[in-house]
């Protein structure tokens, strides 16, 4: 009998007298239930609550983490911090954590992936140890160990990657990506390589790829998400990330990568794709229409002009046109495999075929 299944016993005993009306037992029962059910909500709200905090706290301290990284730095504390008294109730806990951190952050999908594979690495020997005690440390130090693997994992990458960077290249990169700027540092300060880099704007994030390269002298041109065409008879190898990897291979990246994946196999260039493993996704889009896209906004250029300031709307606006405008704005795409080339993991150098071999062993 669990704890929940005694304590409503023992109400039942509490209340039972020889002179008690059913009526009055029965309005004693749903009394009882009703502030049980209210010190859950109460205490589901407090873990709500605390794992907010510690996220905030966690991404705050550790500004260059990746949220994936630091949603399982969260998971990996919070098994430690619990009250549960048994196994199951572990479980529960920390299913209902997971999920309430990918809520906090419901755009990312390597949050969402990250979680799902912590859950799936931390109780996969849950049922062999007979010892609550004891399985509650195995799954704390289980977690504590996808942590320290999802740390290293870029720098893994990096030393992989940077292999097939050569000197006196021409690097195009589109959007920004941690696991690409480390892959770019390491080929260039480790291994003393001398290549250029071009990077598309990407709705800014270009420039912050720009920002954090050019202090280490590396050569580095913005050019707008139109101009690949243009560029690409200059390019030697074409370098993104990735906000998921799935099931046959390819990839989901910010909005423009099947673009760019399109046209460097039109013109025969090779197409990496870096990152980490903690983003391999259960998912097989056969379409742009199967894309997870929660911010795609499709409105009115009223809606958009929220986020996109220009003097195009404004004139519009003056001709009363602009409310009969609708604008699309999703924020990935899809890239099948067949337009990639290579990725850089932290489980090795893959081919796209590769994927579905070691997605099965990270989910079963």
């Amino acid at each position: 009998m669990d704890r929940t299944t005694s304590s409503i016993v023992r109400d039942l005993q509490n209340m039972a007298s020889p002179t008690a009306s059913p009526g009055t037992l029965a309005a004693s029962v749903v009394r009882s239930e009703s502030a049980r059910s209210a010190q859950s909500a109460e205490n589901v709200e407090r873990m709500h609550a605390h794992l907010e905090a510690e996220f905030k706290s966690v991404q705050s301290q550790h500004p260059d983490m990746a949220l994936a990284v630091v949603g399982v730095h969260v998971l990996a504390d919070w098994i430690r911090q619990s009250n549960a008294s048994t196994m199951m109730e572990l479980q529960i806990e920390v299913k209902a954590a997971a999920d309430h951190i990918k809520s906090v952050a419901s755009e990312s999908l390597a949050v969402s992936c990250g979680c799902e594979l912590f859950m799936r690495h931390v109780t996969r020997t849950t049922l062999e140890i007979p010892d609550f005690d004891a399985c509650k440390e195995s799954l704390s130090q289980r977690g504590h160990h996808y942590l320290e693997m999802t740390l290293k994992s870029r720098q893994k990458i990096a030393e992989l990657g940077s292999e097939f960077v050569r000197d006196g290249s021409v690097v195009l990169v589109h959007g920004y990506s941690r696991c690409v700027q480390s892959l770019l540092l390491h080929a260039g300060q480790q291994q003393g390589k001398r290549f250029s880099v071009m990077v598309t704007e990407s709705a800014g994030q270009g420039y912050q790829l720009a920002r954090n390269l050019l202090p280490h002298g590396f050569p580095v041109t913005v050019i707008a998400d139109t101009a690949i065409g243009s560029v690409m008879e200059r390019v030697n190898v074409v370098l993104v990330g990735a906000e998921g990897v799935v099931e046959n291979g390819g990839v989901l990246n910010c909005v423009g990568t099947f673009s760019l994946a399109v046209m460097a196999k039109a013109l025969s260039k090779p197409f990496y794709v870096a990152s980490e493993s903690y983003k391999f996704a259960r998912m097989y889009p056969l379409s742009q229409a199967d894309v997870p896209n929660p911010s795609v906004k499709a409105g009115t250029a009223a809606d958009a002009s929220k986020l996109h300031a220009s003097e195009h709307l404004e004139g519009l606006r003056e001709e009363g046109l602009l409310e009969k405008l609708r604008v699309e704005t999703p924020i990935r795409d899809y890239t099948p495999p067949e337009y990639i080339t290579l990725m850089f993991t932290d489980l090795g150098v893959l081919t796209p075929s590769a994927v579905s071999d070691e997605l099965i062993q990270l989910y079963y």
